[in-house]
C-alpha cells in the first residue's frame, strides 16, 4: 500500500507513534510518505519506503496566525494525487483529520474525481484537551464522523470520546506498540552508560516526556527527594518542556540538584531508558502510556499514576505499580521497596518485558493496521 501519514513532528507521543509506525510500515513493503511542517524527530533520512513532504506555510501581514490546515490539506491533495496514494493516515484529530477531509473533497471533485479515504487516530489531548474546548468540540466531531476509519489507543480513550462527543460512528482500539527487538536491555551497553551517569555505582531512576504540566515533573522530583534520602541513586530526566525550569529550581531548592540529570531531547531513547531501574510516570492523566512501555520493554519497571489507559498498560503489582495521582509518597515508596530488593526489581522488570512482549510488540499491533487499512478500502471501494 502507499500510504500518506500525518502527524505533529514534534517530541509529544502521538508523533512518536505515528513516525515509529510508518518505519515499521515501511520495513513491512508499504510506501509511506509523511507530510508535516517539519520532519518527524525519530524518522531519519536513509529508510527505504519513506518519504517526508514539508508543509509550506505563507506569511501574509493579513493573517495573524497563518492558515496551517489549509497548507496542509493541499499539500495532502498534492501528494496523494503526485504518488497515487491509497489512503491518509492522521494522527491527532485536530486540525490533521480536517485537513484529511478538505483533501478528500478536493480530490474527489478534481478531473480525476477519485475517492481518497482517510483514517483518524484519536491519541488523548486531542480529545481530553482540545477537543473539549466549545470552540473545537462540533469540529472535532465533525471530522471524525467523516472520517473513513477511526482507532484510539486505548479502550479508555475511545469511551471517553464516544461518551463525551457523542460520536456514532464506531471506534476501534488499537494499542500503541513497541519495537521489541529495539527497546531491550543490552548489558554491555547498559554497563557502560551506568557508569558514566552513576560512577558510585548508584541506583538510577528515569523520567521521559514533554514537561507539559499534565505530567507533573514536580512530583517526579519529590519522589526522588523522599528516595534519596534513603538510597544513594540518581534520576535521568529525558525531554523538555515549559516545566522544566520549575524542575530545575524545585531540585536546587531540596539540594538534590547534582543527583539530578537534564538529558534534554535524545534520540536514543531506548539506550537511556534501557539504563535505568524504575521508571517515574505521574501524570494527570495520561491516555495510553508509552513512556511506561517503553520502559517495560527494557525491563525497567514503571511507577505511575492510576489514570486514564495506563491500566490497560501496567498490572499492578505484576509489571509494575500503580498509585493516586499526587502520591508521591506511595509512589517513593514502591520505589524503596523494589530498590531494597534485588530479587524483586529483577523479577518485576523481566515480567514487564514479557507483558510488552506479549501484547504490545510492533510485530503485533503493525498488522493490526494493516488489517484495519484493508478493510477500510474495501469499503471506500
Amino acid at each position: 500500500m502507499k500510504i500518506g501519514i500525518t502527524c505533529y513532528p514534534t517530541y509529544g507521543g502521538s508523533g512518536v507513534v505515528a513516525t515509529e509506525l510508518g518505519l515499521e510500515l515501511a520495513h513491512r513493503g508499504h510506501e509511506i510518505h509523511f507530510i508535516s511542517y517539519a520532519q518527524p524527530i525519530r524518522l531519519r533520512g536513509d529508510e527505504a519506503n519513506i518519504h517526508y513532504h514539508e508543509v509550506e506555510v505563507s506569511r501574509y501581514p493579513l493573517f495573524d496566525y497563518p492558515p496551517y490546515d489549509l497548507a496542509l490539506a493541499t499539500r495532502m491533495a498534492e501528494v496523494s494525487q503526485l504518488y497515487d496514494l491509497d489512503l491518509l493516515h492522521v494522527h491527532y484529530a485536530i486540525p490533521h483529520s480536517v485537513s484529511a477531509l478538505l483533501a478528500r473533497q478536493m480530490l474527489a471533485d478534481g478531473p480525476r474525481g477519485r475517492r481518497l479515504p482517510f483514517v483518524t487516530t484519536l491519541h488523548g489531548t486531542d480529545i481530553t484537551l482540545v477537543g473539549l474546548d466549545r470552540s473545537y468540540l462540533p469540529i472535532t466531531r465533525y471530522s471524525i464522523e467523516q472520517s473513513d476509519g477511526v482507532t484510539a489507543i486505548s479502550n479508555y480513550l475511545r469511551d471517553r470520546t464516544m461518551r463525551v462527543f457523542d460520536v456514532k460512528k464506531p471506534i476501534e482500539v488499537i494499542y500503541n506498540s513497541v519495537n521489541c527487538d529495539v527497546y531491550r536491555r543490552d548489558p554491555e551497553r547498559t554497563a557502560e552508560l551506568r557508569k558514566e551517569y552513576a560512577p558510585k555505582n548508584e541506583r538510577i531512576l528515569v523520567h521521559l516526556s514533554n514537561f507539559r504540566p499534565v505530567k507533573r515533573i514536580t512530583d517526579v522530583i519529590e519522589i526522588f527527594d523522599r528516595l534519596r534520602k534513603q538510597i544513594p541513586s540518581k534520576l535521568l530526566l529525558i525531554g523538555d518542556g515549559p516545566d522544566r525550569s520549575v524542575a530545575e529550581w524545585l531540585a536546587v531548592q531540596k539540594g538534590i540538584h547534582e543527583d539530578v540529570l537534564f538529558l534534554g531531547k535524545q534520540d536514543e531513547i531506548h539506550e537511556k531508558v534501557a539504563v535505568a531501574d524504575i521508571m517515574l510516570m505521574p501524570s494527570e492523566l495520561e491516555s495510553f502510556g508509552l513512556a511506561a512501555l517503553e520502559a517495560m520493554a527494557c525491563e525497567v519497571v514503571p511507577i505511575a499514576t492510576r489514570v486514564g489507559g495506563v491500566p490497560e498498560v501496567i498490572e499492578h503489582g505484576v509489571s509494575g505499580y500503580l498509585a493516586d495521582v499526587g502520591d508521591v509518597d506511595t509512589m517513593a515508596r514502591y520505589a524503596l521497596e523494589l530498590l531494597r530488593d534485588e530479587n524483586k526489581l529483577q523479577t518485576m522488570g523481566k515480567q514487564a518485558r514479557a507483558e510488552a512482549q506479549s501484547r504490545f510488540c510492533s510485530s503485533k499491533i503493525v498488522p493490526q493496521y494493516e488489517e484495519f487499512y484493508k478493510r477500510v478500502l474495501e469499503r471506500s471501494s
